[in-house]
C-alpha cells in the first residue's frame, strides 16, 4: 500500500463525512416540525423513550448528535438524566441504519437487473443527478432538502467506495495478513476500533470503514466482533467531550453512555465466548461481509438495549454515585449550545423557553394589577425578580436565535425562527410594562394616594378584559391555535374603546374637580400601560396566523376589510357586550 493509496483513503472518508453530514442535515429539515412533536413526547416511559431515540438517529444519522443533544437538554435543566437513559440506548440501535445503508455496496455483480441496480455505483449517480436538479429547480425549502439528501448519500457511497479501493492493495500485503492475525486478541480489537472511532468521532464512519475493508482485504468474524464492540464504546467521545464545563446533572449524561456501552461489552462478549466454547461457532473464521457488521452491530446494541432497560434507575444511581453534585448552586442554563448541533431540536426548545417565559410574564401582570389594590413590598419584590428572569430570558433566547439564524433553516422551522424573534420581544415589553404598573402602585402607597372609585370600577373592567386578551394570546401561541389568534384583534378593539372613554371619563373628572391633579399623572400613565399590553398581545396573534400562513403580510390583514370578517365582527359584538365603560349621561 503506497502514498497514493493512503491519500485515497483519506481522501474517501472526507467524502464520506461530509456526504453524512449533508444527508443528516438535508433529513433534519424535511422532519423539522415533527422532531418538534417528537421531542415534546421525549419524557414518556423507557419503551417510548427507547423508540424514539431509535427513530429519531435513524432519521438526522447520527447516534453522536442524539447524545450531545441529549447533555445539552440536561444542562438546560429540560429534561432529567432517567428520561434520557432510554432515548440513548435507543440511539445505539439507530446508528445501525447507517451501516446497513453502507452494506449495499457489499451486493456481488449479477446477471440480474434488479440486483445490479441496487448497487450504489450504478444507482448513486442517478440519485446525484436528480438531486442537483431538485436543488437547482425547486422553489420549496423542503424539496431542495431533499435533494441535499439525496446528494449526500451519492457522496457518502462515493467515498466508500473510494476507501475500499484505496484498501484493496491490502490483500497482497503478508504484513497486513499477520496483522489481522494480532487482531484475534479481542483485547486489542476492540482497543483499535474505540481509539479510530475516538479519533474521527463518527461511529458511522469507523463502521464503513471497517466495511470498506471487508470488501477490500477480507476480514473475518473473530476479528471482526471485537472491533464492532470498541467502535460503540468510541461512539462515547462526543458525549464525554460535550460534557466538559457542564453542570453534574449533564456529565451524568455522558457517563451513562459510557456505562452503557462498558458493561455491555463486559457482558456480552465473555458470555458471546462462552457460546462459543459449548457450540463451537464455526462462522467466526469465515470472511465478514458489509452486510454481516451492519446485522453483528445492530444485534450487539439491541440485546445490550434490551437487556438494560429493566434497569435503567440502576444505571442512574451508578451515575450518581460516579458524577456528585459539587455545588448546590449549580444553575441550569437556559439554552445549551450543545442544542444548536440539531437545529430542529434547538427551534423546538426556543419555543419551549418562550411559554415559560409568557408564563412568567402573566404571573407579573396578574400581581402588579393586584398591588394597585393592596401592595405588598415582598410580592413587590417577587415581581422585580420575575422581571429580571423575563429579560434574562430575553437577552438568552435572542443570542441564541441570531447563532440559530445561521444554520440554513428550512419549512416550519425557519417561520418558527421568525416569530420566535418577535414574540421574545413583545413578552419583554409586556414584562416592562408590568414593572411600570408596580411603580404606579408603588407611588400611591407612598403617598397614601387613591383613585375615584369610578376610576377603580373603570380599572377594574379594562383589567379584567387585558387578562382575558392575554389568557386568549397565551393559549393561542403555545398551542399554535390560528382560530383562537383571531379572537385576539376583536378584543383588542374592545379595550382600546374602554381606553378611550375611560380617557373621556377622567377629563369630565379633572373639570369637574373630582380628580386631583397629581392623580391625574399616574391615571393617565396606567391606562396607557395597559393600552400598549393589549397591542403587544395583538402583535402576538399576528405572529401565530403568520406562523400558519407566512404568505398573509402583517400590514394586509390589519388592514384587511373587518366589515366582511364574520369572526371577527360576532366576536367583537361579543367582547363588547361583556365589556363596557360608558359615559354618564
Amino acid at each position: 500500500m503506497d502514498i497514493f493509496s493512503i491519500i485515497k483513503l483519506f481522501g474517501g472518508l472526507a467524502f464520506f463525512l461530509y456526504g453524512i453530514t449533508i444527508m443528516s442535515s438535508g433529513l433534519e429539515k424535511i422532519a423539522g416540525g415533527k422532531l418538534e412533536k417528537i421531542l415534546k413526547k421525549m419524557t414518556a416511559g423507557p419503551i417510548r423513550g427507547f423508540l424514539l431515540g431509535t427513530g429519531i438517529t435513524a432519521v438526522i444519522q447520527s447516534s453522536s448528535a442524539i447524545t450531545v443533544m441529549l447533555v445539552g437538554l440536561v444542562n438546560s435543566g429540560i429534561m432529567k438524566l432517567g428520561q434520557t437513559i432510554s432515548v440513548i440506548m435507543g440511539s445505539n440501535v439507530g446508528t445501525s441504519v447507517t451501516a446497513w445503508l453502507l452494506s449495499l455496496t457489499g451486493i456481488d455483480d449479477s446477471s440480474n437487473i434488479l440486483l445490479c441496480m441496487l448497487q450504489p455505483k450504478n444507482f448513486t449517480p442517478i440519485l446525484a443527478l436528480v438531486g442537483v436538479i431538485m436543488i437547482m429547480v425547486a422553489k420549496s425549502n423542503k424539496r431542495k432538502s431533499i435533494g441535499g439528501v439525496l446528494i449526500g448519500f451519492s457522496i457518502l457511497m462515493a467515498g466508500m467506495g473510494i476507501m475500499s479501493d484505496s484498501m484493496k492493495p491490502l490483500q497482497s500485503m503478508p504484513e497486513f495478513q499477520q496483522l489481522l492475525i494480532a487482531f484475534d486478541n479481542p483485547f486489542l480489537g476492540i482497543t483499535v476500533g474505540a481509539i479510530v472511532t475516538m479519533i474521527i468521532q463518527s461511529s458511522s464512519a469507523s463502521v464503513g470503514i471497517l466495511q470498506a475493508l471487508s470488501l477490500a482485504s477480507g476480514i473475518s468474524y473473530a476479528v471482526a466482533i471485537p472491533i464492532i464492540l470498541g467502535q460503540n464504546l468510541g461512539t462515547c467521545i462526543s458525549a464525554v467531550l460535550a460534557s466538559i464545563g457542564v453542570n453534574s446533572s449533564a456529565k451524568r449524561v455522558a457517563v451513562v453512555h459510557v456505562l452503557f456501552n462498558t458493561i455491555g461489552i463486559l457482558i456480552l462478549y465473555p458470555l458471546f465466548c462462552l457460546f462459543n466454547c459449548i457450540f463451537n461457532f464455526e462462522f467466526l473464521s469465515e470472511y465478514i461481509s458489509p452486510a454481516g457488521i451492519a446485522v453483528v452491530h445492530t444485534i450487539f446494541n439491541l440485546i445490550a438495549s434490551l437487556m438494560f432497560l429493566p434497569f435503567i434507575k440502576v444505571l442512574e444511581t451508578l451515575a450518581l454515585k460516579i458524577v456528585k453534585d459539587k455545588d448546590s448552586r449549580e444553575k441550569n442554563v437556559i439554552l445549551d449550545e450543545r442544542l444548536l448541533l440539531t437545529p430542529s431540536f434547538a427551534v423546538a426548545e426556543c419555543y419551549a423557553q418562550t411559554i415559560k417565559m409568557g408564563e412568567l410574564v402573566e404571573t407579573s401582570f396578574l400581581n402588579s394589577t393586584k398591588m394597585l389594590k393592596s401592595y405588598h413590598q415582598k410580592k413587590a419584590d417577587n415581581i422585580k425578580e420575575n422581571e429580571a428572569i423575563i429579560d434574562n430570558y430575553e437577552d438568552a433566547i435572542n443570542s441564541f436565535l441570531i447563532k440559530l439564524a445561521g444554520k440554513g433553516l428550512a419549512g416550519n422551522d425557519n417561520n418558527r425562527l421568525s416569530q420566535l424573534f418577535l414574540v421574545i420581544g413583545d413578552f419583554e415589553r409586556i414584562g416592562d410594562h408590568t414593572t411600570s404598573i408596580l411603580k404606579i402602585a408603588k407611588k400611591m402607597n407612598q403617598n397614601d394616594q387613591k383613585f375615584t372609585p369610578e376610576a377603580i370600577e373603570e380599572i377594574k373592567t379594562i383589567v379584567r378584559a387585558i387578562s382575558e386578551i392575554y389568557a386568549i394570546t397565551f393559549d393561542a401561541y403555545r398551542a399554535d391555535n390560528v382560530n383562537l389568534a383571531l379572537e385576539v384583534e376583536p378584543l383588542e378593539k374592545v379595550i382600546k374603546k374602554l381606553i378611550r372613554n375611560a380617557k373621556n371619563h377622567h377629563i369630565d373628572r379633572i373639570k369637574d374637580g373630582a380628580c386631583k391633579s397629581d392623580m391625574s399623572y399616574l391615571y393617565t400613565d396606567l391606562l396607557t400601560n395597559l393600552r400598549r399590553i393589549a397591542a403587544h398581545c395583538g402583535n402576538i396573534a399576528v405572529t401565530i396566523i403568520q406562523y400558519n400562513d407566512s404568505s398573509i403580510s402583517k400590514h394586509e390583514y390589519n388592514h384587511r376589510n373587518k366589515d366582511e370578517d364574520v369572526v371577527y365582527t360576532n366576536k367583537y359584538r361579543d367582547y363588547k357586550s361583556r365589556y363596557s365603560v360608558s359615559l354618564p349621561e
